[in-house]
Formats: structure tokens, sequence, C-alpha cells
């Protein structure tokens, strides 16, 4: 019997041991990493100068051209995320913000994503890694429900997110292999037009946001102008409702919910192909040259 019990120690101190060293190996290698998705970009940067940030989800992630931005003298960089809400995206400017950023303006796309309070289970995985290494990060998912779990027990981040941060994407991350996350100024272009060219949003309603609030409050207090606005559909998106609704909730939202209309510049019903974002960005730019957003 004392055999065996000694033999059931042994086997639980080695899987202790391998859990945390699996943990330092796989922490250490994305604490290097730097080249592969915009999340781990800003965390290991430092000290970076902005004039203009996009940020949200796909629909900035697919509809700024930065580079329209930057060929004006006006240093511009796309921090959307696909798949991520106003929460991961209020993480990421703290994470900006305690990596010392200077940003100066901020437009920020908030449309789709104030019908609900959802949050991104797959974004917020790809912060894992950095969890015992940035306050930031801490605080912002103190709440959080396994919060402990993640905290504390070594490894466990990385297993109950394996999709994301598992071995593959920590294998990656090793031998540097380049993502398309960060090319374009971090713009990622649809190509071909016409799929799913219908969308019904009648059951979506703008609600109030604590994350967008706390980016507004965020930027109020870091003197940084934000620009909220809300980005093109399709034509035959039953969106005119909801659009134009947001303002009853948020007033300082800008609509641009038809500002490009033709099918042939969306790749999607919700979102537009290099050919309707370079027209839609080029709105943007000649509305922020000309001031429009300034309150």
């Amino acid at each position: 019997m004392k055999k065996f019990l000694v033999f059931i120690i042994k086997i639980i101190l080695t899987i202790i041991v391998s859990a945390v060293l699996l943990d330092l190996a796989y922490t250490l290698i994305d604490l290097n990493s730097s080249k592969r998705y915009k999340i781990e970009n800003v965390y290991n940067t430092k000290n970076r100068s902005f004039d203009v940030v996009f940020m949200g989800s796909s629909r900035t992630q697919n509809h700024f051209v930065a580079q329209l931005f930057n060929d004006k003298g006006i240093k511009a960089y796309n921090f959307g995320m696909s798949g991520s809400k106003l929460d991961e995206t209020a993480l990421l400017l703290k994470l900006m913000l305690e990596r010392h950023y200077k940003i100066k303006n901020i437009i920020l796309d908030v449309d789709l994503n104030l019908n609900s309070n959802s949050k991104s289970p797959g974004t917020q995985a790809l912060y894992m890694p950095y969890l015992h290494f940035s306050k930031t990060i801490r605080d912002h998912y103190k709440n959080k429900e396994d919060y402990n779990k993640l905290l504390y027990i070594p490894f466990y981040r990385y297993l109950v997110n394996d999709n994301k941060i598992g071995f593959r994407e920590t294998f990656f991350s090793l031998i540097q292999k380049k993502t398309n996350a960060l090319d374009n100024y971090g713009y990622f272009p649809l190509r071909g037009e016409g799929k799913n060219m219908q969308y019904d949003l009648s059951d979506y309603a703008p609600k109030r946001n604590y994350a967008y609030e706390e980016i507004r409050d965020i930027c109020k207090k870091n003197h940084i102008n934000l620009i909220a606005i809300a980005t093109p559909m399709c034509q035959e998106c039953q969106s005119d409702a909801y659009f134009n609704s947001i303002k009853s909730v948020y007033p300082e939202v800008h609509n641009y919910e038809n500002a490009v209309t033709d099918d042939d510049c969306f790749a999607t019903c919700g979102h537009m192909n290099v050919k309707g974002a370079t027209q839609f960005t080029n709105i943007i730019l000649t509305d922020f040259i000309q001031n429009k957003f300034r309150n």
C-alpha cells in the first residue's frame, strides 16, 4: 500500500512539474513573439505613436485601408480584430496605454456590437499568455468566472484555449512564422463580391454598452479624440431601423451605414471588399481632414 501511495504521489508531482514547465515554456515563447497577431504585437512593443488608430471587430479590420491615411502623412494603423467585441477592444486600448502608446485619434466601429454586451472567448484567449505579466489584463478579467483557475493552475489557461494558444500556435510563434494579420497596416482586404447579400437586423436593438462607455471614459481621461462610427451594410440588409436608432442611445455615433451602397463593393452583406473599403476609407479620410468629427 505504501509503495502504491508513493507511486501516486510521484505521478501527481510529475504532472504538476510538467504543467509548470510547459506553462513557463509556452509563456516565454509568447513573450518573445510579435509577428503573428495584433494583441501579442501590442504587448511586445512600446512607445509607439499614432495620429489615428482604427479599432473594432472584423468590420473595422476589413473596412479601413490605413495605407490611405499614411499616404496623406497621417500615421495610422488598423487594430480591428475579427470576432472581437467591444470588451476586448477596451482591453486592447488599455494594453496600448500600459505599453505607453501615444494616440491622438481613435476611429471606433461600434455599430453591430451595440446590440449586446457579449464577449468573445476566442479573442479573450489571445490575452491569456500575458495574464501573469500584465496588471491591466488581470484587472480586466478579475471577475471572470474561472479567473482563479486561469491565474493559479499551471498550464490551465493553455489547455482550455488550446484551439487559440495551444501547441500549434506556440510552435509557429517559436519559429517566428508570420501571419497576414499585421500586413497592410493591419487592414485585411476581402476579395470577390456578392455573397450572402441579405441580412436581417430587425431583431437587433442598440442598447447601453458598458465596454463602449469604458472606451469613451479612457479616451477622455487620456485626451484621445474618440470618433465612434457605424460602417456600411449592403442594400438588401434590413438595417435602417437599427442604425437610425443608435443615436437614441449614443448621439455621438456617426452613421455611415449608407455611405457605400453598390453591391459590387461588398464581399458579403456585412463586409466590404477592397473596392468598397477603399471608397469608404476615402470618405472617412476626407471627413477627418475637414475636421468634421470634432464636437
